[in-house]
């Protein structure tokens, strides 16, 4: 009888060792991470928060050559991680086409960025530009990782759908994407001749991959106009993030946001925080409220790239509607503070 109760005993403890321990460790490991932005200031301050959240593990960074010009997108990317020692995250680089370019004008944010003292005299690493295009490498990253990633996308989401049109397999390996794209309820900011209006940029700049990407049965959060427009750059926030530029990411925050004051008045559109909201998500999504909603996207003028609801079609998507304005505002400031 002691013999059998030590075998059990003996086959408990295995259970443990071999189930319970590594599940605890799965539940403090930090979560894993592939970033996809377009170069715009917003992407670039999104990469700085990534880099000083320590619950993540940042596995690389790819860029879309869409609100940017590819080769200056990825210098400052590169300084970034530099800044940050984090040397180690490797730099994809996108090579999709458009189907509504950007403007031209707005795609040289990342040259005016690299012009900055803190970034001229950063050297970056150009050994850490994978060999990989973008959607190859998020294949390749899905492909090799035990533990599911989560895909944040700041820009259009081209290179994940590419990448799992490619390879549907991987599908599965994808825990949660969350993209700043869609405006639901809300007008869009797309003002292009025969445009009704109606879309998102990052969502109208490839609607066909818009499309895509919501039929493909993911875990999506939408970080959608609808909620980046309650969260406006104000000069009150700049007021704050200058009292603290002791801090070297801070005063590049500083920097960064001061190339869009002319927009702040409102002389053609307000800048808004969309692609740093979406960033918090990553962060603090208990101050996010969502509504579950079946969407589409048309991809036919004059709305091409709208995000529609579409009851009945089974595309359901996290839509996020609100955030507590305080808590974010908090929130970014201290992580600028790193």
């Amino acid at each position: 009888m002691r013999y059998c109760t030590s075998l059990i005993y003996s086959a408990w403890l295995t259970i443990c060792i071999v189930f319970l321990i590594p599940l605890s460790q799965a539940q403090n490991d930090p979560r894993k991470v592939i970033f996809d932005h377009d170069g715009g200031i917003d992407d670039l301050l999104s990469l700085m928060l990534l880099t000083q959240m320590e619950d993540i593990e940042l596995l690389g960074v790819c860029v879309t050559p869409a609100d940017c010009f590819l080769e200056d997108a990825t210098l400052s990317s590169l300084k970034i991680l530099k800044l940050a020692n984090k040397e180690a995250c490797p730099v994809a680089q996108g090579n999709t086409r458009p189907v509504n370019p950007f403007p031209t004008e707005w795609r040289a944010q990342p040259m005016v960025v690299n012009a900055f003292p803190q970034m001229l005299l950063t050297e970056e690493d150009p050994s850490q530009i994978s060999t990989l295009p973008a959607h190859d490498f998020i294949a390749s990253q899905l492909r090799k990782s035990i533990a599911p990633i989560t895909v944040l996308i700041t820009g259009p989401c081209t290179n994940l759908v590419k990448a799992l049109q490619l390879h549907p397999e991987l599908v599965d390996k994808v825990q949660e994407v969350i993209w700043m794209g869609g405006a639901v309820d809300v007008p869009g900011n797309v003002a292009t001749h025969k445009h009704a209006g109606t879309a998102e940029w990052n969502a109208h700049w490839d609607p066909f991959a818009s499309k895509a990407l919501l039929g493909m049965g993911l875990d999506i959060k939408l970080i959608s106009l609808d909620v980046t427009n309650s969260v406006p750059v104000r000069r009150e926030f700049l007021k704050q993030l200058a009292k603290q530029a002791e801090y070297p990411l801070s005063n590049l925050a500083s920097q960064c946001w001061a190339t869009t004051i002319n927009t702040i008045p409102g002389y053609e559109y307000t800048y808004f925080m969309w692609d740093v909201l979406a960033t918090s998500y990553l962060g603090i999504p208990n101050v996010f409220t969502t509504e579950r909603v079946e969407l589409a996207v048309h991809t036919d003028l004059p709305n091409e790239g709208q995000t529609i609801r579409l009851p009945g079609n089974g595309q359901w998507i996290e839509v996020v509607k609100t955030v507590n304005k305080e808590d974010f505002y908090a929130y970014i400031l201290n992580l600028f503070r790193g």
